[in-house]
């Protein structure tokens, strides 16, 4: 797919609560704000429905695709404005009783273009806390490319940035902007957000857009915030601190293929299965 000359991005950041009619009107008018500032493509980040560390409580609240009120009115709101809206992520239900964290693209007539259920699961102790996702999300088993007006889009969502493969892959499938709606926590943020962003941007010579959430949850959880955009050098065209709103960014997606031109990574392929490791033991060390 040729990616077209520039696009103009609304990246969303809120601090989700245990409310979800208030997250959808928090997430409403932040996405009306960016469309009123001419955003084409507007993306909120993570578990924008709910965010919420008890698990019995989010099965109470949540609902299937179909009848979910989030899907409802955030199609609705993507054909009222005319723009196309990535719900980075929410959590819904499954019959089997599990929930998937699944990101929803929906395009100018409000219908889903593509979905997304999040791969990796963030299971991780990080000593004073740890995340067993998995206890209560199925994770998805799929790759998902969206082809949007302008350029390629390949799907992902927080965790999944850990996963270098999966946006080689993505690349390789012609995605040359990446979305990766987040709720990083506080102490993972800090070391490592902007750092995985910029790596996974310059591997691929690839847009990073990355909608965050951020602050202290009503359920007691921290967010790092500072939603990013990074083009594919590597630069930081906008950092989004730690308060909610939105930002917008003007990019010119000719960069992407002017790199891939340059730095030809993508050409590569298979030649690392060409190296061979060799290990040699001699006597004790």
């Amino acid at each position: 797919m040729t990616s077209q000359a520039t696009l103009r991005v609304g990246v969303v950041q809120m601090c989700s609560s245990c409310d979800i009619e208030r997250n959808i009107r928090d997430a409403s008018a932040l996405i009306r704000e960016a469309g009123a500032q001419g955003a084409r493509f507007v993306a909120t980040p993570e578990m924008t429905n709910i965010l919420d560390v008890d698990r019995k409580r989010v099965r109470a609240s949540v609902r299937d695709e179909k009848a979910d009120l989030a899907v409802r009115h955030f199609s609705e709101i993507a054909k009222e404005l005319g723009v196309h809206v990535l719900i980075g992520s929410l959590a819904l239900a499954r019959d089997n009783g599990r929930l998937v964290n699944r990101s929803l693209l929906f395009n100018t007539n409000g219908e889903i273009a593509a979905r997304y259920d999040k791969i990796h699961m963030f299971d991780v102790d990080l000593g004073e806390s740890s995340f067993r996702e998995s206890r209560s999300y199925e994770p998805g088993d799929s790759t998902i490319v969206a082809n949007l007006p302008w350029a390629a889009l390949g799907l992902t969502i927080c965790y999944d940035i850990r996963f270098p493969h999966l946006y080689r892959t993505l690349a390789e499938a012609g995605a040359i902007l990446f979305s990766v709606p987040s709720a990083f926590t506080r102490p993972t943020g800090e070391a490592h957000w902007e750092v995985l962003m910029r790596a996974r941007a310059i591997e691929n010579s690839a847009f990073v857009i990355a909608p965050a959430q951020t602050g202290l949850h009503e359920c007691g959880r921290e967010s790092y915030g500072h939603s990013l955009v990074v083009d594919p050098w590597g630069r930081v065209l906008s950092d989004a601190g730690t308060e909610t709103g939105v930002s917008i960014v003007e990019l010119r997606l000719d960069t992407a293929d002017e790199m891939r031109r340059r730095i030809p990574v993508l050409q590569a392929k298979g030649r690392h299965a060409c190296v061979n490791v060799k290990r040699s033991i001699k006597g004790s060390l």
